[in-house]
């Protein structure tokens, strides 16, 4: 396959994609409703114009009725008359006006036919547009249903594009607050260790920071005398628990001595 070809059938393939996104199945049956309506007023229009042509032919006809009745009154008035050559003239264009009167019913019971046909035509066509209307309204309806249940569906389960935009704004959202809480921390901290000055408060004093400093190592070395202290005043008791034993076994020991040297 050439290039040219699969560029013209990516291209199509993204068009028909487009277009069906476009596409609205509702709108669509609107227009073909239209459509058939336009249609079905043309054959109207057709069934009224040839009853229109037919009536005129059906006027001409009785015009020429009219006047080969009257004709062949004159023919009886002019043999009463005992005036026979007008007579002859009366019927001679009696007959022509017949064979007009000929063509005429000829083409009247033509124009009659074709106004039948078009009339059973256009009512035919008229109920399939009234059952493709029903139609229509029924398909439009379920559309327009199951449509509301997608974007439900969608909206609840968030997995909808406007849902995702508003899922993925959240996220920034508590991305930025969080990455802002963390630099608030860092400031803080570096406020409190001297490493960053607070320029809208007042300056800061290096030697009232060592004498706090100062304070705080002193509280250290007076909490922990406090501890070495509390260890050493155990370890005095356990030392004068045991000397106590001592005494009491040495005591007999210092009063044999003086015995002994009142006996030397």
């Amino acid at each position: 396959m050439s290039v040219m070809k699969r560029v013209s059938m990516i291209f199509r393939a993204k068009a028909n994609r487009a277009l069906d996104r476009m596409e609205d199945p509702r709108e669509t049956l609107d227009y073909s409703y239209q459509r058939q309506l336009e249609m079905l007023t043309q054959v109207r229009r057709g069934v009224a114009d040839v009853a229109t042509s037919r009536k005129r032919v059906e006027l001409q006809m009785n015009s020429l009725q009219k006047n080969q009745n009257r004709l062949e009154g004159q023919a009886k008035q002019a043999l009463g008359a005992g005036r026979e050559d007008l007579a002859r003239e009366a019927l001679g264009r009696k007959a022509a006006l017949q064979s007009q009167l000929s063509d005429l019913e000829n083409q009247y019971q033509s124009l009659q036919a074709d106004e039948e046909k078009l009339t059973v035509a256009s009512q035919r066509l008229q109920a399939k547009v009234e059952a493709f209307r029903m139609q229509k309204e029924t398909i439009k309806a379920t559309y327009t249903a199951a449509e509301a249940q997608s974007r439900i569906g969608e909206a609840v389960s968030g997995i909808s594009e406007e849902m995702g935009d508003v899922g993925m704004a959240v996220q920034r959202a508590q991305d930025k607050t969080a990455q802002m809480q963390a630099r608030a921390g860092a400031i803080d901290e570096l406020m409190a260790s001297g490493a960053l000055d607070d320029v809208t408060g007042t300056p800061r004093d290096d030697i009232q920071a060592e004498l706090d400093s100062m304070r705080s190592g002193g509280d250290i070395e007076l909490e922990l005398q406090r501890l070495k202290g509390e260890l050493g005043t155990g370890s005095t008791q356990a030392i004068e628990g045991g000397g106590a034993g001592s005494d009491g076994a040495a005591q007999p020991a210092a009063a044999e001595q003086p015995q002994a040297g009142e006996g030397a």
